[in-house]
């Protein structure tokens, strides 16, 4: 075996780096998005938080935004999570995460904005064009498809150490 062959992880480990990838990119990308809306990162992080502490979450700096990104870091943790426990029991999505990810990217992005923000704030109104392509974007490739990446690494074999004489 080449030392530049693939081998396996742990789902645990496809969970983290999974769900900690897909946070980073999304988060990385709301920033951008909302920048152009003279929106700070502070500000971003806040409003996460808000589905956890309602309006007070924007009266309370940097710790409600620390709050917000724990937060979004734990909802991407679930998301990888769900994926990971998904693939082991449906091994076909192993075996094309090019597909599968960003379909399900493009399915936590409907779950999120259409169920959980509705219920969390009510119903929402139809984003602009921009950003509403922006947000399955990122959904779907940077979010869907960097966990599906790491779930497919956690269904190869795990490398074994060469034998020593």
């Amino acid at each position: 075996m080449s030392s530049h062959s693939k081998a396996g992880i742990t789902p645990l480990v496809a969970v983290v780096a999974g769900g900690l990838t897909a946070a980073l990119l999304d988060i990385l990308y709301a920033f951008a998005a909302f920048s152009l809306r003279d929106v700070g990162p502070v500000r971003v992080l806040q409003s996460v938080a808000s589905g956890l502490l309602g309006k007070a979450s924007y009266q309370g700096g940097l710790a409600t935004a620390a709050l917000g990104g724990l937060l979004h870091a734990a909802i991407a943790l679930v998301m990888a999570a769900v994926y990971v426990a998904a693939s082991r029991s449906l091994p076909a999505l192993n075996k094309r995460p090019w597909l599968w990810g960003p379909l399900y990217g493009l399915g936590c992005y409907m779950v999120m904005n259409y169920v959980v923000l509705a219920i969390r704030f009510g119903p929402r109104p139809t984003p602009e064009l921009a950003m509403l392509l922006g947000g399955l974007a990122i959904h779907m490739f940077g979010v869907g498809l960097p966990i599906a990446l790491f779930a497919a690494r956690a269904a190869l074999p795990a490398r074994t150490p060469a034998a020593t004489v």
